[in-house]
């Protein structure tokens, strides 16, 4: 049973590269850990076309990126390089600070092709915050899968269906992708506190009640929802977790339980003391909209 549906609005990120964001919202700030949910594609991407994310900075949080289409090459500033691909869990740790930047393959780059997928942004908890930067690239051979009638589940973070993903955390988060044949329904029990459930294709179903493409539920704590596909096959996402200890605040690409924290670091990162990605060059200025909390 859901509490909310949150509706996404779209975000040009430039080059015509438009996302659907579900998170943060008016209504719900975070599901448990995640504070940032960007659902891109799928996406026919003309060889003409520069999708490429160029380096920018990341404080007090972690990206997780999930691919069903497409690839993207993962540069950070700690030395990190890694072609992330679909089913695979790229999990980085920002913490007290790292540039990264994302680009497309050069084998893919001039060439019509496809990309589809999530980027997500889970808050570290505050005693983690300032932690050490680091990046983890867990591949889809070693994600949980587990076939039940009708359906696949992918443990892609945490604990479902008694199988847990390799995928390590700072504190209790989920994070599922699941299909399901036309008809065919799956019972979500256990739970976290706080959760969510978003389609990513197909007519799906919480609890007998049609979930409209690019929103998501959010669901009461304790329940047991159920999903079911409508006449064709459906596949849809599953984030949650324990609550956030506190609010967050947001300013561009920083996440802090200290708003003063977010002057810091912007304050680096237009004096160039965040770190470089090395073989980058380019720098993007940091916006001059005010700091602000995340609505």
């Amino acid at each position: 049973m859901s509490a909310a549906i949150l509706k996404s609005h779209e975000k040009d990120l430039g080059g015509g590269f438009v996302v659907r964001r579900l998170l943060p919202a008016a209504a719900k700030q975070a599901v448990g850990p995640f504070i940032f949910f960007d659902h891109f594609g799928p996406i026919d991407v003309a060889p003409d076309a520069n999708h490429d994310v160029r380096p920018h900075p990341h404080i007090g949080l972690a990206t997780v990126t999930y691919l069903f289409e497409g690839a993207i090459d993962h540069r950070d500033s700690i030395g990190s390089y890694q072609r992330i691909e679909p089913g695979a869990i790229n999990w980085m740790t920002a913490g007290r600070g790292i540039v990264h930047s994302e680009r497309t393959p050069h084998d893919l780059a001039g060439q019509p092709h496809r990309t589809h997928g999530l980027q997500l942004w889970a808050a570290l908890p505050k005693a983690h915050e300032e932690d050490e930067p680091s990046f983890t690239h867990t591949p889809q051979a070693d994600i949980p899968v587990v076939p039940l009638d009708g359906a696949v589940v992918k443990v892609l973070i945490g604990t479902a269906f008694d199988r847990t993903s390799p995928v390590r955390t700072y504190m209790q988060t989920l994070y599922l992708d699941a299909a399901l044949e036309a008809g065919k329904e799956l019972r979500l029990e256990g739970l976290p506190a706080e959760a969510a459930i978003y389609p990513i294709s197909g007519e799906v179903l919480v609890d007998g009640v049609a979930l409209v493409p690019h929103t998501m539920a959010l669901l009461e704590a304790g329940a047991v929802p159920v999903v079911t596909a409508g006449s064709g096959p459906v596949q849809f996402v599953v984030i949650g977790g324990e609550p956030l200890d506190g609010h967050r605040f947001l300013f561009w690409n920083f996440v802090s339980s200290s708003k003063e924290r977010l002057s810091q670091a912007a304050d680096d990162w237009s004096a160039q003391r965040m770190g470089q990605v090395p073989g980058e060059t380019e720098f993007i200025p940091l916006p001059k909209a005010p700091l602000r909390p995340a609505t």
